[in-house]
């Protein structure tokens, strides 16, 4: 997959009042650095006169969901699509996609406010488009029913904002937690919690899934 570019970012800030996280970030005390953190954007198939275009739009808070994203626009590419990856906040223009993949990581037990509010602002296209659902939580490391559903209920309110929008399929995958990405700060309250440090990505469910739902995206 030819890389574009990798945006770089520091983890940003949000109010802790309490133990309480606020906000869709963590609030840190100014002489405390965030770590940087990449977010790949990157488009594969150029060379491809009739393959479908497809986009994989996704939200990340610290990388990890970019790479679950690069993933699954590697597999639609290598079955003739061709495929651009993109932070939703930089998608301008759906017009020139014939089928969407739109991911996720989870933050306060939902979708980050950008990947829903960019499904709601552009639902009346995505209804008209064959689109698919990601999510990328750390509670997938251990894939048992119970967590499946508790994971899939995360995107109850995207639903509740975008009832027309039926996805073709939903994507339950483990992300990955990389204390050195994150300040200090946000590392203790994490180890407080007992969140574990590692990467649970699992590529080979994440290339099946991908695979399993090409035909869907693709047969149009």
């Amino acid at each position: 997959m030819k890389s574009v570019t990798r945006r770089e970012f520091m983890v940003g800030s949000s109010m802790l009042i309490g133990g309480a996280v606020l906000g869709s970030e963590l609030f840190f005390p100014q002489n405390v650095r965030a770590a940087k953190v990449e977010f790949p954007e990157s488009s594969c198939g150029l060379e491809k006169k009739s393959g479908k275009k497809v986009l994989v739009a996704y939200a990340s808070h610290c990388g990890t969901t970019g790479g679950v994203a690069e993933a699954i626009g590697k597999v639609l590419c290598d079955r003739g699509a061709v495929v651009d990856v993109r932070l939703v906040g930089n998608v301008n223009d759906l017009s020139p996609y014939h089928a969407i993949i739109v991911g996720s990581a989870i933050r306060m037990g939902k979708w980050l406010p950008e990947a829903a509010g960019f499904v709601k602002n552009n639902q009346d296209t995505l209804n008209r488009l064959p689109i698919a659902y990601f999510v990328v939580c750390l509670t997938m490391k251990d894939n048992t029913a119970e967590n499946r559903s508790k994971v899939l209920a995360y995107l109850d309110p995207v639903r509740k904002e975008s009832p027309k929008i039926q996805p073709v399929a939903t994507g339950l995958f483990p992300g990955a937690m990389n204390f050195n990405k994150l300040s200090f700060v946000h590392k203790t309250i994490l180890k407080a919690k007992g969140v574990s440090e590692g990467d649970y990505r699992d590529w080979l469910a994440i290339k099946v899934w991908a695979t399993d739902v090409a035909p869907a995206l693709l047969a149009i």
